[in-house]
């Protein structure tokens, strides 16, 4: 009722719909839209795309969705876009547990029309395309157990593949990096390092190279510390001339019911200043009130 009461009259009441929706859950989210269709007969998604503009209405249509609807439409915006910018699924794919893609496959199906493995057929190539088909494909462990001698092993199936060989043997690094758990990962990068004394993400940028590289890099760091990752990708959207709005809305709100505390220590640990001032600095008007309230 209150957002309803917010949308009558001449222009939108923007104050009370960031301080209803920025400060509700998804569940709570849910309900709302449900009890705004029962009473008024009516959208609220249509209602606040109309009300709302800019990137401003881009960043509170993006929090309406529940997660997995929302990950189903950054991947296919991003790999149907024609400018082709493969980032957001990447980012996406490589970043999420294999129970979040099982969710995002169901929701893209019913939302499309069509499967997540035949729009990455269709619209990328190569080990880049192997290794998304991989990831959305395979079951992989989630817990924070791991076998010490089967990681080990995979350090050294690593090092044969790439450091060691001429060229690269790009499936021992898809078989690996797609099939492993986060905290085993997070072990052979661990084991490699002390075993062969290079880090295994300047392995991946040696013997890698384009989308399968983004595709590796966004795996390691997210199985070491995602938190940490996502405090880069935030600090890069709002870096130098001008702000990347579509990847620091995609960032927030993606990682709001998620991490975003932890990302927010690592941002302050990393760059000496809450990334609230920076987004204050860097964005403006409602779309600043709206992405200050979701950081808390």
């Amino acid at each position: 009722m209150q957002l309803h009461r917010a949308f009558k009259g001449f222009g939108c009441d923007n104050s009370a719909v960031i301080y209803i929706l920025a400060h509700r859950n998804y569940a709570q989210r849910a309900l709302i839209q449900h009890e705004y269709q029962t009473i008024y007969h009516e959208d609220i998604m249509k209602r606040l795309a109309s009300e709302l503009s800019g990137d401003f209405e881009k960043s509170v249509l993006l929090w309406m969705q529940n997660p997995a609807e929302r990950d189903a439409t950054l991947i296919r915006d991003s790999l149907t876009n024609a400018a082709l910018n493969p980032k957001p699924a990447n980012e996406v794919i490589c970043s999420r547990t294999a129970s979040m893609i099982q969710s995002i496959k169901q929701y893209y199906h019913s939302k499309f029309g069509t499967t997540v493995e035949n729009d990455i057929g269709h619209y990328t190539s190569g080990d880049h395309q192997k290794i998304l088909l991989s990831l959305v494909t395979t079951p992989r462990y989630e817990g924070p157990e791991f076998d010490r001698m089967a990681a080990d092993e995979d350090a050294k199936a690593l090092y044969k593949a790439g450091e060691r060989k001429i060229g690269t043997d790009e499936n021992t690094f898809i078989r690996i990096f797609s099939g492993r758990s986060s905290a085993h990962l997070a072990y052979v990068s661990f084991a490699y390092a002390n075993m062969y004394g290079t880090p295994l993400k300047k392995v991946i940028k040696k013997e890698t190279s384009g989308n399968f590289m983004q595709c590796l890099s966004i795996i390691l760091q997210c199985a070491e510390n995602p938190a940490a990752y996502f405090a880069k990708e935030l600090h890069k959207s709002m870096k130098g001339m001008g702000t990347n709005d579509s990847a620091l809305i995609r960032l927030i709100v993606s990682r709001a019911e998620i991490d975003l505390h932890y990302i927010k220590d690592e941002y302050q640990k990393k760059y000496k200043k809450p990334v609230q001032d920076a987004v204050h600095s860097e964005t403006s008007g409602n779309y600043r009130k709206f992405l200050l309230a979701l950081l808390g």
